[in-house]
């Protein structure tokens, strides 16, 4: 892919602001590849490229066989580059190879190929209402869709976005947060190998402070697909107000992971190590609270803490390791500081706690970090860290593991370990959580919809209801009289 350039209307350019910036390798502190930074004037022609190709090319008049036809051709160019993308993916990010190789590409892959099945099955219903008329209704694409997708999974999640979008006919101006812009760059190589027509998938790679928010105040762009913090999906709703364009955001986390004494403890010590330290913990569906009945607690920590002391951290593209860097020196910066906070506050800690040794001291590693004896009214329990830290959290009763687990403003994910149905039926119903996860953690189908509750956003990725987001309904009624 040409180093420097965005991709706009099916052409490599320059950016009209001539300047590029680095990418840091966050294993080595090392620039990785010059990539453009562009601002809102570029993002002014990707929309009007979008734009024009939704309102008069032929994207979405395409048949659905053949657009789902090139939609499937997607998914296999990415199975295709498979070990490229995988090793851009791990260069920005300090994910592991293997997370990246093994899990998160092809899942990428695979989440194409789902949403071009629907292609064809994208369809409106008749109503036989009244004798003199002929009432139906149509699912059309929305139109032009600005997706915004963060650093911890920029591939997958950019997938998620793309794979319905295109499948029900919308064109995309895609914006990859800037630390982790490699494998959107090459997504756009692809796009054009696949032949999708002009200014349908445009990328437009810089700040995403500037660049991201020209895209919400654009009144030519129909709907935002945003993945990222809380905070920042606020604002694109306050943004998104003066053109009424749809949403859908999917935002951040502290999920609880709650354990009852007839678990299965081996398997839930493996889902609680999962669910936080599962790509350094930068999951906005960590199980970073873990709720831990008291008549296991002594004996599960025990374990957990000596299967977390050999869990190797170093260089991602090594096989061997098991966790990698978190993204940036702010990042890490900021999980120490929820480290130190966790320690002011009176939590125990009981491994970890601070910068990882690896190699030549260079990389912003953290060890794999675990409190005990914490409180939801504590800090580390209460805000989404986004890095390798466990807050402990003891309960006595069914009900009171429930209630100490909803009692946060989150509700993107949960888990309860038992071997009682019953037990977990309850318990799954009664958490306010978009996704909640029996007897396991951080397991994920491009047929299941993936979403949150309270602040942790609205709208569904994913499954038949996450492509319900990309179309609109339209009523028509024929007077026969």
């Amino acid at each position: 892919m040409p180093t420097g350039q965005i991709f706009i209307n099916g052409k490599w350019q320059a950016p009209l602001t001539g300047e590029t910036y680095a990418p840091i390798n966050p294993a080595n502190e090392e620039a990785i590849a010059p990539v453009a930074k562009g601002d809102e004037r570029d993002i002014d022609a990707a929309v009007a490229a979008a734009r024009k190709a939704f309102d008069e090319g032929p994207w979405p008049r395409m048949s659905p066989h053949e657009r789902g036809r090139l939609v499937w051709k997607l998914g296999d160019l990415i199975q295709q580059n498979l070990d490229e993308m995988a090793k851009l993916e791990s260069l920005c990010t300090g994910k592991t190879l293997f997370d990246s190789g093994k899990v998160e590409i092809p899942f990428a892959a695979e989440v194409f190929r789902y949403f071009a099945g629907w292609a064809t099955k994208i369809h409106g219903e008749t109503l036989q209402l009244r004798d003199n008329a002929f009432t139906f209704t149509l699912r059309q694409p929305v139109g032009v869709v600005g997706a915004i997708v963060p650093w911890n999974f920029p591939f997958l999640l950019s997938s998620w976005k793309l794979g319905p979008a295109l499948a029900a006919g919308n064109t995309v101006v895609l914006k990859p947060a800037s630390q982790t812009p490699l494998t959107a760059l090459k997504f756009a190589e692809l796009v054009a190998e696949a032949g999708l027509p002009e200014g349908v998938v445009n990328v437009v790679t810089g700040p995403g402070g500037k660049i991201g928010m020209a895209m919400v105040r654009d009144p030519r762009v129909d709907k935002i697909a945003f993945t990222g913090s809380t905070e920042v999906g606020k604002q694109i709703m306050r943004e998104a107000a003066g053109t009424l364009k749809r949403l859908s955001l999917e935002l951040g986390g502290k999920s609880p992971n709650i354990v009852f004494a007839d678990a299965d403890m081996e398997a839930a010590i493996r889902g609680a190590m999962t669910g936080i330290f599962y790509n350094k913990g930068e999951v906005c569906a960590a199980g970073s609270r873990l709720f831990l009945e008291d008549k296991v607690h002594d004996e599960f920590m025990s374990k957990l803490t000596e299967r977390v002391k050999g869990l190797k951290v170093g260089d991602p593209l090594e096989k061997s390791t098991r966790m990698g860097p978190v993204v940036s020196k702010q990042q890490m910066d900021t999980v120490l500081s929820y480290i130190e906070s966790g320690k002011q506050e009176g939590a125990r800690l009981v491994a970890g706690g601070g910068r990882a040794s690896v190699g030549n001291g260079k990389g912003y590693f953290i060890e794999p970090t675990i409190f005990d004896g914490v409180t939801n009214r504590m800090k580390i329990a209460r805000e989404e860290i986004f890095g390798p830290v466990l807050s402990v959290i003891p309960f006595k009763s069914v009900e009171e593991g429930i209630a100490q687990g909803n009692a946060t403003t989150y509700g993107l994910a949960a888990a309860v370990w038992t071997r009682d149905v019953s037990k977990a039926l309850k318990a799954a119903r009664a958490i306010r959580a978009g996704t909640v996860w029996v007897n396991a953690y951080n397991l994920f189908d491009a047929a299941l919809p993936f979403g949150g509750f309270k602040e942790s956003g609205f709208g569904r990725e994913m499954g038949s209801a996450g492509l319900d987001h990309y179309t609109e309904v339209k009523t028509v009624w024929v007077d026969l009289s």
